[in-house]
């Protein structure tokens, strides 16, 4: 559920109290509350975005702690003063990374065993893990009401698994068909991407303007639902021409497909990364100051296009050092 910062977010809270008895109870509440989404804003608060699905899924969890001999009640809210709308959407983001991080280090381990596979009955038997593991994920991203960040690390790994095991050779000639291969491709094209830029899509914005095409128009969309028009490249975006590939950013992604070798644009590349995957692939220790600065970027401009052309002249000046280290 991608929320639009300019409308005003309203929140659906659960009020409850369980008994003390049975244990068990207390621990069926809390399985049902982390299945559909919900997060703790005080010990026996907990929040979900309103729309008309949360709602019935709060008066059905209510219905069921109340029969359990508890109490409880549903009140739509407003937030005023103590905590913010984008503190509350951090919340939801950071319960979902830690579920999207777990799909990771699943899918990881299915890719050291897909590597160690010898045969194709090895290669089989692989199959059914996967299956299992998009599963997980899809349950994940039924409840992920803020497009958390991590969501595309483990959405790029699986689909990776899920594209070396795959056997329809028509599927990949499609694939072929709809994505870049080549720089050229890849001018004169307007651009699309979900709204709330952060690093990874400030960086290629940067990217784009500045060594691919200086003219490309760029488009802030809904990260759900879209359904691109002709012409459009999507990137850093779910089933998206340039974007998370394995373990590799949408930036680093973009770099290969534009046919960009500049080791400056390989150093920046390497600070998005662990910037944006969280996984400290490359150690570089300039990425924390450089997250602190988009930070500020993205929590004082509401707008996606005042934050890339804010983050524009972060990027130009990392170039710069990097071109004058290299010197």
């Amino acid at each position: 559920m991608n929320t639009d910062s300019t409308t005003e977010q309203r929140w659906l809270l659960l009020i409850h109290q369980l008994p003390s008895k049975p244990a068990y109870f207390r621990v069926k509440i809390w399985r049902r509350l982390q299945g559909i989404g919900a997060v703790a804003v005080k010990s026996t608060v907990y929040a979900l975005p309103a729309n008309a699905e949360t709602q019935e899924d709060f008066e059905w969890l209510l219905k069921e702690i109340v029969e359990g001999g508890g109490e409880a009640m549903v009140c739509e809210a407003r937030l005023i003063d103590g905590l913010s709308d984008a503190q509350a959407r951090a919340l939801f983001d950071a319960a979902r990374d830690e579920d999207y991080e777990a799909i990771v280090k699943d899918a990881r381990g299915l890719e050291e065993k897909l590597e160690a596979a010898s045969s194709a009955d090895e290669m089989a038997e692989i199959r059914p893990h996967l299956v299992r593991l998009r599963k997980r994920l899809a349950e994940i991203v039924a409840i992920d009401f803020f497009d958390a960040t991590a969501r595309l690390s483990a959405e790029g790994l699986i689909a990776a698994l899920e594209a070396r095991l795959a056997e329809d050779a028509k599927m990949n000639n499609d694939q072929q068909k709809t994505t870049p291969q080549t720089a050229a491709d890849l001018k004169g094209r307007t651009w699309v991407t979900r709204q709330g830029v952060y690093v990874d899509r400030i960086a290629c914005a940067w990217l784009i303007h500045r060594f691919i095409d200086p003219d490309a128009i760029i488009r802030f969309v809904p990260g759900k639902g879209y359904v691109p028009n002709a012409g459009e490249l999507r990137f850093d975006m779910f089933e998206g021409e340039i974007t998370h590939e394995g373990d590799r950013c949408s930036f680093e992604v973009l770099l290969t497909r534009a046919d960009l070798t500049d080791p400056a644009l390989q150093a920046i590349a390497e600070i998005v990364h662990d910037i944006d995957l969280k996984d400290g692939k490359f150690g570089r220790e300039e990425a924390t100051g450089i997250a602190s600065l988009l930070s500020g970027i993205t929590a004082a401009n509401p707008d996606d296009e005042q934050r890339i052309t804010q983050g524009r002249p972060v990027f130009d000046n990392l170039y710069q050092y990097f071109r004058a280290k290299r010197g």
